[in-house]
This record gives C-alpha cells, structure tokens and sequence, in this order.
C-alpha cells in the first residue's frame, strides 16, 4: 500500500509502529493519518479501513478508536489510535496491546488552572524545582502521557487525571510508569506502560500500552 508521507518508527521492545507527520494547521487530519497508517502495516487500501470512535459502555466518542476493519492475521482486532498537537500528527498501531496516543504543544505561558486539573500535586511540585526554561516542555510531556494513558485505559471519563501520578520526563528515559493511581482504573493502571516518541518543534508527544488481559 502507499505511504503515508511521514517518519515511521518502531518504539523498541513493544512491536508498536508508530507514524510522525508534520504537517502544520493545514496538513493532513487524524483519521486520515490513522487509516493511512494502519493500511500501510495491514496491506488494505487506506479507503477500506473502518474506524468507529464510539465508546462502546457508553456511545460517547472518546479514548482510542475501534478498528472493524481490517483484522490481524490472526482474525483478532488491531489497536490503533492518532492524536495532533503543535503542527504534528501521530499514529500508533499494534496487535497485541490496547494503545492511545497524546500530543501536546508546548504553551507559550503556563496555566495554573489546566496545571491543577491535569497534574498531580506531586509532579506539579517536581516542574516547580525545574529551570524555568525546561518547564514548558516537561510539562507538555506529562500532558501528552496523562492523554495517552487515558485514552489508552478507555471509558475513565469520571477519572480526574491530577489525581493520577506519573514519572518524571528526564528520570525515566522516556519509559513512563503511573506511581500513583486512582481505584476506579482498578488494576489497569499498574499495567500501563508510556513511551515518549520524538516528534519535531515545540511539542510532546506519548504512546500508552496496555497489555491484553
């Protein structure tokens, strides 16, 4: 199948491919990222991938994408999803584990009201003791592995992410762990697994793994 225009990658240990454009305001959408990315792994024509965005406990389109269409190999449902942020576009697709995707740009100014809402106590007391001029990328960081996270785990929309801890960018080598979960993830959220993908200009982005039950 044609390629999407684009850097791919496989995020080492996983299996994960992941698909970077960079793109700008006018450049390609999401789904079309995502349908294009999952055609080039499966080998299906870009127009015969089906994606349904609706959540299915509750019908409201929110966390990673179903893909109807195509299957893997093995008849089972691939793992797909695609966020953008910053003039970027990721996509994320592998067979074995449910993945989601966040992309943040870097915020000119910080906002103490999305940080409060976002950030736990813990890693907003970590961004404080940083250099100020490595604050807003740490921060978009942590944003886009709290949105991958979320995405990933599925129907948490009752779930307040600053309740919610992560490492920190710089102390786990772009391999994020929760270290501070909320009980209505039950047992998912000790079996999530974040990786940092590289993506160009001002912006963040992660993959969020978790492994089938």
């Amino acid at each position: 199948m044609e390629r999407m225009p684009g850097e791919t990658i496989e995020l080492p240990g996983t299996g994960v491919r992941v698909l970077v454009v960079a793109g700008g305001r006018r450049g390609i959408g999401v789904d079309a990222a995502l349908r294009a990315h999952v055609a080039h792994v499966a080998g299906v024509p870009a127009d015969d991938v089906e994606l349904d965005h609706a959540c299915p406990l509750c019908g409201v389109r929110h966390g990673s994408p179903a893909v109807r269409y195509p299957t893997t190999p093995s008849g089972a449902s691939w793992f797909a999803d695609a966020a953008t942020g910053g003039g970027v576009v990721v996509a994320a697709i592998d067979a074995r584990h449910a993945l989601g995707v966040g992309v943040e740009a870097v915020a000119p100014e910080p906002d103490p009201a999305l940080d409060e809402a976002a950030l736990h106590p813990e890693e907003r007391a970590r961004l404080d003791g940083l250099d100020v001029t490595a604050r807003g990328m740490v921060r978009a960081q942590l944003w886009a592995r709290k949105a991958a996270m979320l995405r990933a785990i599925g129907h948490v929309s009752v779930v307040e992410p600053a309740r919610i801890a992560l490492t920190m960018p710089g102390d786990d080598a772009g391999d994020a762990r929760v270290v501070r979960g909320a009980p209505e993830l039950g047992d998912g959220w000790s079996r999530v697994r974040i990786r940092d993908v590289a993506v160009p200009g001002r912006a963040a982005a992660s993959v969020a793994l978790v492994p089938r039950p």
